[in-house]
């Protein structure tokens, strides 16, 4: 697996041999500093040139020859060539390859005023190479676009809201045994205002000058092992009643953060709207499979 030193060396004397490449920036991962390197990281790699459409046709199928000098590729993706989502190919084009000794590179070539216009939109940002003085000054990267941002009361509220309210959906997809209706609501819906409400947690515990990642996946740094624990175990496979208990388990760690975050915040909480959800759900659970009725047992 080539080094960093040796990809960063290969990035250079790509751009520095081409007269077309007028500058070369990095951002993502390798450009924030309150990242642990791994060998998975990638290289999110811009080329700034003169124009984008000769580089796209070079690296057409067989001959690959511009993205070709970038190594041995074992497999690729072209995210602009996809029919259903919008593209400017005259200012920003991609390829997402991935090479034979382990390394990925996400490569883009993109025009000037393009460059011009957007470098500045990610703080993650770190100029490699700039042949004539054509991109901004930009400031030492950072991640302080990512941090935790305090809520406000009225957002509080609504994840609170709509983490309960949905939860509705799960008893309903649990009862139906329509588990992969259960599966999207829980990750895609309920499981959102959970990882929201533990990412304010960690935002008080830390002064809100930290990110979690994208999807939350750096809790483990600020919760309890325990609590984070906790969390894990709110996934679930393809069983009911297996779902039943990480659902409720799920229950237990929202109301038990919810109240922390209100606490230390100073927002009232409605624990009714949580005792009212949590009704429902333990009514449906031993709602026999032939009901005709839904009669809401009440603590």
């Amino acid at each position: 697996m080539r080094s960093e030193a040796e990809m960063m060396q290969l990035f250079l004397r790509i751009a520095n041999a081409d007269d077309r490449i007028l500058a070369v920036y990095m951002n993502g991962s390798r450009t924030n500093p309150n990242v642990e390197k791994d060998i998975f990281q990638d290289y999110d790699i811009v080329f700034v040139v003169t124009k984008t459409s000769p580089f796209i046709l070079e690296s057409r199928e067989p001959e690959r020859s511009w993205i070709g000098q970038f190594g041995n590729i074992l497999y690729m993706q072209y995210p602009d060539e996809h029919p259903d989502f919008p593209s400017d190919k005259e200012n920003f084009y991609g390829w997402l390859i991935q090479f034979d000794d382990g390394n990925r590179v996400d490569l883009h070539v993109e025009s000037v005023n393009h460059a011009k216009e957007h470098i500045r939109d990610d703080k993650l940002c770190k100029i490699l190479l700039d042949k004539e003085k054509i991109l901004p000054e930009i400031p030492k990267s950072t991640d302080e676009d990512y941090h935790i941002k305090k809520p406000s009361k009225a957002q509080f509220f609504a994840c609170a809201n709509e983490f309960w309210w949905c939860s509705n959906n799960l008893a309903k997809g649990l009862w139906r045994k329509e588990m992969p209706y259960v599966q999207d609501m829980a990750n895609f819906i309920v499981r959102k205002q959970l990882e929201k409400m533990l990412s304010w947690k960690v935002g008080i515990k830390t002064g809100f000058c930290v990110s979690v990642g994208k999807s939350a996946k750096y809790l483990y740094k600020w919760l309890e092992k325990e609590e984070y624990q906790n969390y894990l175990n709110t996934y679930f496979g393809g069983k009911i009643e297996e779902a039943w208990e990480a659902v409720f388990l799920m229950c237990d760690l929202f109301s038990s953060t919810a109240r922390y975050v209100a606490e230390n915040l100073g927002y009232s909480y409605h624990v009714e709207e949580e005792k009212a959800a949590e009704s429902f759900l333990k009514t449906v659970r031993i709602l026999p499979e032939d009901a005709e009725d839904i009669s809401i047992i009440l603590d």
